[in-house]
């Protein structure tokens, strides 16, 4: 069978979709529907009415998250719609459930007027711990955020645009140590300008980057100022003051490329006029910018990324967002603000520097070895370690930063629950 068409069974044998509901309480006996239906499902209302903290203790709020969606920009298919979107969506809940036993319904909203799709989310908070906003476009996606987070007292977080700046960011970090770069000092060039890229740069400003060392290129060229066509819009934010007009240009003297945009843009010869030593993180999916092959080619001292599980260095976003939203639904945070993703940035980077690699994980990915290098310099999505470490730091930044509505009164023992968490999931 054609690969296309294994992907059509494993969506369609069986019950078709990815996931289901199933029940967490017994309901086998007529004392068991008491309890779960009328009369004894009174009880827990009534603690609620009196105290609404009282939710995460006898509902499935407090680890429930919604996956949300317009369908306006769905991976690399672009525009598709609500309901051909459905199957990315069931795929996140996989991922959440799978990597963080976090539960999750998946919600496609037929409407591309984004005040309809606020009032929509805002009126769904008391079903949920926190919102996953996808694939939606830009710009309606950062004006969608904004106004959520202002108006929702739970976690809101569009993972397009910080699930990739997280791990990226650790990427970033660990690159530059290797390659002997000051992280303020680096000249970064960014391919795309939309919604990933965005938070990619604001992200590397405050791991460091110098924001005047920024050039960001779109579909028409570089971002410079005084372009007509940007005035009065996102954009505008990376605007410099430069002679560059074109992403061969942006690149010559640059120390990382940061691709967020479409496949084969990049020739060996623009890497070429990198600085030595480049960083080159193509991270559009399914073809990145430039080839593996092309850009070790180019330039052997160069430390490459993409989004490809066949590389090293692969910036998946599920070593981003089943995690963070551990961390916040276990300490019932209100948001997931910058310090808790710099933590989770620091995890990662942290983490591929500590200790040895499971053996599992090596396994998983036919390896005698893995060690901080040029080929890892962020941990892998199966690392059970990464549920443990970036959950841990996060919700600790969530109390830290004063976004935590529940408290953790011994740390120690947070971190063994999801040691024993990441062990019963594997």
């Amino acid at each position: 069978m054609s690969f296309k068409n294994d992907a059509l069974a494993y969506h369609s044998e069986g019950r078709p979709g990815k996931i289901e509901v199933t029940l967490s309480k017994p309901c086998h006996t007529q004392q068991d529907l008491s309890y779960a239906y009328t009369p004894g499902v009174a009880e827990p209302c009534r603690e609620i009415a009196k105290d609404p903290a009282a939710a995460a203790a006898y509902t499935a709020k407090s680890n429930l998250v919604a996956v949300i969606t317009d369908g306006t920009a769905v991976l690399g298919l672009g525009n598709i719609g609500p309901l051909a979107s459905k199957p990315v969506m069931e795929g996140k809940g996989v991922l959440f459930k799978r990597f963080a036993d976090v539960d999750v319904f998946d919600l496609e909203l037929a409407t591309t007027d984004a005040d309809a799709f606020i009032r929509t989310v805002e009126a769904l908070e008391p079903t949920f711990g926190g919102i996953n906003l996808e694939d939606i476009a830009a710009p309606d996606c950062f004006y969608i955020e904004n106004e959520l987070k202002k108006r929702l007292n739970i976690p809101v977080f569009h993972d397009d645009q910080h699930g990739t700046a997280v791990i990226s960011g650790a990427a970033l970090l660990n690159a530059c140590e290797i390659q002997g770069k000051s992280v303020s000092d680096i000249q970064v060039v960014f391919s795309g300008a939309g919604s990933a890229a965005v938070s990619c740069a604001r992200h590397y400003i405050r791991l460091g980057v110098t924001p005047e060392n920024i050039l960001m290129c779109d579909s028409k060229g570089l971002i410079y100022k005084g372009r007509a066509d940007i005035s009065g819009t996102y954009k505008e934010e990376f605007a410099q003051s430069t002679q560059a007009r074109s992403l061969a240009d942006a690149l010559q003297g640059a120390d990382l490329f940061a691709g967020l945009s479409t496949g084969g843009i990049v020739s060996g010869d623009m890497v070429r006029t990198m600085n030595e030593r480049p960083i080159i993180f193509a991270m559009a999916n399914p073809d990145p910018e430039i080839t593996y092959e092309e850009a070790c080619a180019a330039a052997p001292d160069c430390i490459m990324a993409t989004g490809r599980s066949d590389y090293p260095n692969q910036v998946n976003n599920v070593l981003g967002f089943p995690f963070i939203f551990r961390g916040a639904l276990d300490v019932g945070a209100s948001a997931i603000n910058e310090e808790m993703k710099v933590a989770a940035t620091m995890a990662l980077a942290d983490l591929a520097k500590t200790g040895d690699v499971p053996e599992m994980v090596l396994n998983a990915y036919g390896c005698s070895s893995m060690k901080f290098g040029r080929d890892y310099i962020i941990p892998k999505p199966l690392d059970p370690r990464v549920l443990v470490e970036e959950s841990y730091y996060v919700a600790r930044a969530a109390v830290d930063s004063g976004v935590a509505t529940r408290t953790i009164d011994d740390w120690d023992a947070y971190r063994r629950s999801l040691e024993d968490l990441a062990e019963g999931i594997q």
